[in-house]
């Protein structure tokens, strides 16, 4: 897998820091948040030498992921951060077999939100002479020693991509998705999005990777090319409300939105897949909230709506249901309820970017946030995405939602259910299975044995994740991502 990324153990298993997906502006860490990580490598270091392990042993192992989640624990309840924490012993940051009790369940983990972008693709055209998208410490692999300006982004590439995904985490299918973008601008075609699905696929049929087909019916052109989409095996199509080429968006109840649900549901794909919240800028925003999926959803019983991150605002609390507020999951919760949609029907809350931001960095946002979901939207319709890879590999998503709990006090007082093995299974992938359409059972044999199953049991032998995200960190790498997509910042 080439050499060691991190040597000296610089980097946290656990990933707390600035980056986003490229869908809304980097928000910058608080004081409480760099003492987390302030705290959790000082007890890495401190870890280490009681085991007597080099740092980066130490951090590979299940103990460097317990003691980073227990240092995060610290400073969240330190700073009054205290409705949700991850639920792991003091022991599990020395003892192995405690780490792995707490870390090492085998759920079935379906990710409905991944992306990858390909490093020689159509969107580097627009990019500046000289500029260095998507330049971070990952990119100075070994394969950036091929020649050409932007050799580096070979180290994101296919073979990357899939080590992320599938080796360094434990994943087992995931969707790969779109970001909004021109039609001659998107970092991932949907040729390029199946020639990527072919190199799982080629690993003896294991069929590993599903794909979105993005569709902006505000765009002309869109709505025509629904059909050739369709042709390339889209579970589901994939739009974002906000976006437009002119800078409005649309809600679904417009002409365009509903011309757009008429056509997928015409082509026999029932699943369409809603950007929601994490607005990109206040030019309309109104657009990014969810006051038109109620609606929508009860019109249309027989598909299913799936509320990409569930109408989460980055940088705005989650409390207890507020039926004034008008963004946010709330506004996703008055929508359903004020249109009659009830919980475990026809529309599923998905948690990409949602879950990594609001767990790491407030965990009683996170437990309001799950708690309502759970309440209002359904415990068999709450969605598990990661929006990996621009946060790097998904695992610590992964670590962190296998031991979240929602703080009693709150469960009393807001009718919140605890998070149990049970109800985990499910986010990690069986309710999305019934929408997607997959027969779990029948997948488990397939890839059980298949060559991604062999190459992580041999590559976990000597592990060597890179713990790296690769989204924009700052403003400016936001505004210049968007802007070479075909978006505006």
């Amino acid at each position: 897998m080439g050499s060691d990324f991190d040597p000296d153990g610089a980097r946290l298993p656990i990933k707390l820091d600035s980056t986003s997906n490229g869908e809304f502006a980097p928000i910058p860490l608080d004081p409480t948040l760099r003492r987390a990580n302030a705290l959790a490598s000082d007890a890495a270091g401190t870890m280490a030498r009681r085991l007597g392990l080099g740092r980066r042993d130490f951090l590979v192992s299940s103990c460097g992921a317990a003691s980073t989640l227990l240092a995060f624990n610290a400073a969240h309840a330190a700073a009054g951060r205290s409705g949700g924490f991850f639920e792991l012993p003091a022991e599990a940051a020395a003892e192995p077999a405690a780490a792995e009790a707490a870390l090492g369940k085998d759920e079935w983990i379906f990710d409905v939100q991944g992306h990858f972008v390909n490093p020689t693709g159509a969107w580097l055209k627009d990019v500046p002479a000289g500029a260095k998208p998507l330049q971070m410490e990952k990119t100075r692999c070994g394969l950036s020693g091929f020649s050409g300006e932007r050799s580096y982004l070979q180290c994101i590439g296919p073979s990357e991509f899939v080590k992320d995904v599938f080796l360094d985490s434990d994943t087992d299918i995931m969707v790969l998705s779109f970001v909004p973008s021109t039609r001659d601008g998107e970092p991932l075609t949907i040729e390029e999005a199946a020639a990527t699905r072919e190199i799982v696929d080629r690993m003896e049929g294991s069929k590993r990777l599903m794909l979105h087909g993005r569709v902006n019916p505000n765009q002309p052109g869109d709505l025509e090319d629904m059909e050739r989409l369709k042709g390339f095996g889209v579970s589901a199509f994939k739009t974002y409300t906000q976006w437009g080429p002119s800078g409005t968006g649309f809600w679904m109840t417009d002409d365009v939105g509903i011309a757009f649900v008429e056509k997928a549901r015409a082509l026999g794909v029932r699943n369409i897949a809603i950007h929601k919240g994490l607005p990109f800028g206040p030019r309309s925003y109104e657009h990014s909230t969810c006051r038109d999926i109620g609606p929508i959803a009860r019109r249309f019983p027989d598909m299913n709506f799936l509320i990409y991150h569930s109408g989460y605002v980055a940088g705005k609390d989650e409390g207890p249901y507020d039926p004034k507020r008008s963004d946010g999951v709330d506004a996703l919760i008055t929508s359903l309820r004020e249109a009659g949609v009830k919980p475990n029907s026809n529309v599923y809350a998905e948690l990409g970017s949602t879950w990594r931001f609001a767990s790491m960095r407030d965990p009683t946002s996170a437990a309001h946030l799950l708690g309502k979901l759970f309440k209002h939207v359904g415990e068999d319709n709450v969605l598990w995405g990661t929006d990996s890879i621009w946060y790097g590999s998904p695992q610590d998503q992964i670590q962190a939602f296998r031991t979240f709990q929602i703080a009693e006090a709150l469960r009393d007082a807001h009718d919140y259910p605890r998070i149990t093995p049970e109800l985990r299974r499910k986010v990690f992938g069986l309710n999305a299975a019934r929408p997607y359409g997959l027969d779990v059972a029948a997948l488990k044999r397939t890839a059980a044995a298949d060559t991604v199953a062999r190459d992580r049991e041999t590559y976990r032998e000597r592990p060597n994740p890179s713990f790296a995200t690769y989204g924009p960190r700052t403003r400016r790498e936001f505004a210049n991502f968007a802007r070479w997509s075909g978006g505006e910042p």
